[in-house]
């Protein structure tokens, strides 16, 4: 039989083979895969104020006190050079995506006044930190006597005495080195 007839015969046998097999993901196989999840990178843009920042703006401050207190604004516009836009957005996963915005007014470099979301205290926002949803399974931190077996213990430690003529016969056998100098004269 020719090579590219028995090339044919083989592909006409294995291709079926192949197809079916694609074809033969099982509806539990589909579901595990739509289980696991890829990490996605938390994403934090923006300045974080909080209500206790919008409470010590007064009106008639200078733009660089407003600055101090609240940062620098993300966004400042050429058309509109009499207004900061402040934009906090954090995505994380496994927590609600959270997003607040704060519009500073000003008349000349006077603030005026702020208008936007309503901001959290400090303590809240910091809280919404710590809250993933869903449960967090939390490993076991202590091996169990079981799991310890597997492993054995350090091997016993020679006295000091017979150590140290171990290591004085191990250095006195080996050949000495001499080195160049690291400096020249």
């Amino acid at each position: 039989m020719p090579a590219l007839t028995r090339y044919r015969a083989a592909l006409a046998l294995v291709l079926p083979l192949a197809l079916a097999a694609c074809s033969s993901v099982s509806d539990a196989s589909r579901s595990a895969m739509h289980k696991l999840t890829p990490y996605k990178v938390e994403v934090v843009q923006g300045n974080v104020v909080t209500k206790e920042q919008v409470q010590a703006l007064q009106p008639g401050m200078s733009r660089q006190q407003i600055r101090e207190i609240l940062g620098s604004p993300l966004m400042t516009s050429v058309f509109h050079s009499d207004r900061w836009e402040y934009v906090f957005t954090m995505k994380r996963q496994g927590v609600a995506e959270q997003t607040r915005k704060l519009t500073v007014f000003f008349q000349g470099d006077s603030f005026v006044r702020a208008q936007g979301d309503e901001m959290p205290s400090e303590e809240e926002f910091i809280a919404s930190l710590s809250k993933p949803k869903g449960k967090l399974k939390i490993p076991p931190l202590q091996a169990t006597p079981e799991q310890l077996a597997k492993y054995p213990g350090p091997a016993a430690q020679p006295d000091a005495s017979t150590a140290n003529s171990a290591s004085n016969s191990a250095t006195s056998s080996a050949p000495q080195r001499s080195y160049p100098p690291l400096e020249r004269d």
